[in-house]
């Protein structure tokens, strides 16, 4: 009897961690994609952009990081991130392009490149921030097609999906945000100017590399709940030595 009541145990626990490991697997795969996160989405408005840079390429350190801005925009203020040196890559407009405040522009910001003062371990992430004004484009779709360079190899983050094609299916997808309408004079209107990312490939991409602490939230759940199985492991085996002391009796 105690023999199977053992087994029982075991293979109970076996089950579950065996469950635990699955959702650890998936939470890791969830982080994969070098994604962004805007803190506003509604045209014409300025956001901050976060840029969640997970593992590196396979299990190599990321050396460098190229965001490339979409046409809509015509510049980027980086902030200033203690770990990276970053510089701003320009280019010349084929022709010159009107502004909504009557002046025109000649060139650009096409470009920027962080560039890791020390490689970010595989095992690490880091976020990078971009100050933006968004075009007065609601429902438009803004890709950021984003060269991350490792030690050894680089991945390519600009794969952007088809008419039909569901994004999820990308191995590399681009970092993108949806414009939403723009807020009213009274600050108030079909979308609040803090509405997140609101197209499904966004959405996932923010979900897995926002610095928000929402990954830390989901560890911290999974680790109580490993403690949790931990303990019930223990009250089992407690609770079978009881009854093997009261049969001994």
């Amino acid at each position: 009897m105690t023999t199977t009541f053992l087994r029982r145990t075991l293979t109970a626990a076996a089950a579950t961690g065996g469950a635990a490991v699955l959702i650890l697997t998936a939470a890791a795969g969830a982080s994969a994609h070098v994604g962004v996160t805007p803190d506003k989405t509604a045209a014409n408005s300025y956001a901050l952009l976060t840029f969640g840079i997970p593992h590196g390429c396979a299990e190599s350190g990321t050396t460098k990081v190229a965001i490339t801005l979409p046409a809509e925009l015509n510049d980027a203020q980086p902030t200033v991130n203690p770990n990276w040196t970053v510089e701003k890559v320009t280019e010349q407009l084929a022709e010159p392009k009107k502004l909504a405040d009557g002046t025109s522009i000649t060139k650009r910001t096409s470009q920027i490149v962080y560039t890791a003062k020390t490689p970010l371990d595989h095992e690490l992430r880091d976020a990078l921030v971009l100050s933006v004004k968004l075009p007065n484009a609601a429902g438009s779709t803004l890709y950021f097609p984003t060269l991350q360079s490792c030690e050894t190899g680089q991945t390519d983050w600009s794969e952007i999906a088809k008419d039909g094609q569901d994004p999820h299916s990308l191995k590399a997808p681009a970092p993108s945000i949806t414009i939403t309408e723009a807020a009213s004079a009274d600050g108030h209107g079909a979308a609040a100017s803090t509405a997140p990312a609101s197209d499904a490939n966004a959405t996932e991409q923010a979900a897995a590399v926002t610095d928000s602490g929402a990954d830390a939230r989901s560890w911290t759940g999974l680790a109580a709940g490993l403690g949790g199985l931990a303990l019930g492991g223990v009250a089992l085996a407690r609770t079978g030595a009881k009854r093997r002391e009261e049969s001994a009796r």
